[in-house]
């Protein structure tokens, strides 16, 4: 028997590449993340289309929603290199559309692609963990990619800044596409040497990943739909996308969700829905933190910069305080705390918005980032924890649908709001406060919620 301690560790020669390559793949993501959203003002700027800027962000994340159930299908019917492969090349495709795109909807369905992958490529890459590392060394491989976060966050705003000045936004764009090279040069072939382990599905397994495709689809349409109804378009246009998109997207949500994660039941359902609702205040406000500094206040790109690093860096200390506090505080507590400091983040960044110095940005999203990381492990700790042994996978699959889904529900909600400001002549000021305060009452919804949490990480389910 091999002791653990003679386990190969994530740097022995077996693992070495597979663990570079995914740190590379997150810090890939990561760089993207936080570059795109810095240079944004300056992209609208160029193309025009105010009234698409939400989009820009929306769009991405409800195809990440397919691409991280069509991959996640993938990897178990056809391996892990094939889905990972595809994803990086629909990241790259949507680099070079952004990155030429000469109007905003063009620049929109670079998104989309980008979307796409960028949710194939950590869905695939949580797979290769789980198959290419041994229990015991899962939670430091899950630590290390937590960490590709932290160099991005230190960095990544600065160096887009630097681009941009130095010579376009469309470089921040283009030049990510080496990088993606390196990533697949790296990763794929580690993937390939973990083995296919296709398997066949039967016939009542493949109709049900079917229904829940079909049903992730209808949810995408029903949700797109909808913020295309609330982003100025014509009244009757609008009415009946409402009229249709909403049961609709309700109706495909209910199906893909534990039973009473709409009705905040105790457990892994209330654990879902706070999870959603967290991640739809946070971002909400994030996606236009960029647009009310430089186009709401008129201050520096470098200042977007400095409160885009705050909040990363501090999200990776409140990740690794509430390792430490959330076996003697608890969830509920815990989350609690974390969802009061955002709270207070919003609250600043709307009084930004309203004529406080630009800078209280800085300080308000070095709260905020604090709160969501203390705020955001514990609810996937809970799930894991509370969910029926053969159940994770559902469960994390659940939470992580939620997750994505929060984001482009937020992202699309700010910029139908920055939509209408924009079709009404308000100023960029005026519209980026209703943001953040749209985002605060969906914050202090969450904060009653946590109420529905358990005040102790479950031992059983049931």
């Amino acid at each position: 028997m091999t002791s653990a301690s003679s386990e190969p560790g994530l740097w022995s020669p077996e693992r070495r590449q597979l663990t570079l390559g995914l740190v590379l793949t997150i810090t890939l993501v990561a760089f993207e993340a936080l570059a795109i959203a810095t240079v944004m003002p300056q992209v609208k700027d160029d193309l025009g289309g105010l009234a698409l800027y939400g989009w820009v962000f929306s769009g991405f994340f409800l195809a990440s929603i397919l691409g991280i159930v069509v991959s996640g299908q993938l990897a178990d019917r056809r391996g892990l290199a094939l889905p990972f492969t595809a994803g990086l090349m629909f990241f790259a495709m949507g680099l070079v559309i952004g990155g030429l795109a000469q109007s905003m909807p063009v620049l929109v369905a670079g998104r989309v692609l980008q979307g796409f992958g960028a949710g194939a490529i950590p869905a695939v890459g949580y797979a290769a963990i789980g198959r290419g590392y041994p229990a015991s060394l899962r939670p430091r491989m899950f630590a290390t990619t937590s960490t590709a976060w932290v160099v991005p966050g230190l960095i990544g705003p600065a160096i887009a800044t630097l681009v941009e000045h130095a010579w376009s936004w469309r470089v921040v764009f283009l030049g990510l596409l080496p990088i993606v090279a390196l990533a697949g040069v790296m990763t794929i072939p580690a993937m390939r040497a973990l083995g296919a382990e296709p398997t066949n599905p039967s016939g009542d397994l493949a109709a049900a990943d079917r229904r829940r495709l079909g049903r992730v689809v209808l949810l995408v349409l029903g949700v797109g739909g909808v913020l295309v109804a609330l982003s100025d378009a014509p009244p009757a246009l609008g009415i009946a996308l409402v009229v249709v998109g909403l049961p609709l997207a309700a109706w495909s949500f209910v199906g893909l969700v534990p039973a009473g994660t709409a009705r905040l039941r105790r457990g892994v359902p209330a654990t879902v829905a706070v999870r959603g609702i967290l991640t739809c205040g946070f971002f909400s406000a994030d996606a236009y933190v960029s647009l009310a500094i430089i186009d709401g206040r008129g201050a520096s790109t470098w200042l977007v910069g400095a409160a885009l690093t705050a909040g990363t860096i501090t999200w990776a200390a409140g990740s690794w305080i509430q390792a430490r506090l959330i076996g003697q505080l608890g969830p509920r507590r815990l989350v609690a705390i974390g969802l009061s400091l955002m709270v207070v983040a919003v609250g600043l960044l709307l009084a930004m918005a309203l004529g406080l110095p630009a800078w209280t940005a800085v300080v308000a999203w070095g709260f905020g980032g604090t709160g969501m990381g203390l705020a955001y492990t514990p609810l996937s700790i809970v799930v894991l924890a509370a969910a029926k042994a053969g159940e994770e996978g559902v469960a994390s699959a659940s939470l992580q649908l939620s997750d994505t889904l929060g984001v482009a529900v937020g992202t699309g909600i700010g910029g139908a709001i920055i939509a209408l400001g924009d079709s009404r002549g308000w100023a960029v000021s005026s519209s980026t406060a209703v943001v953040f305060a749209s985002s605060l009452g969906v914050t202090m919804l969450a904060l009653l919620a946590t109420r529905r949490l358990p005040s102790v990480v479950p031992t059983n389910y049931g």
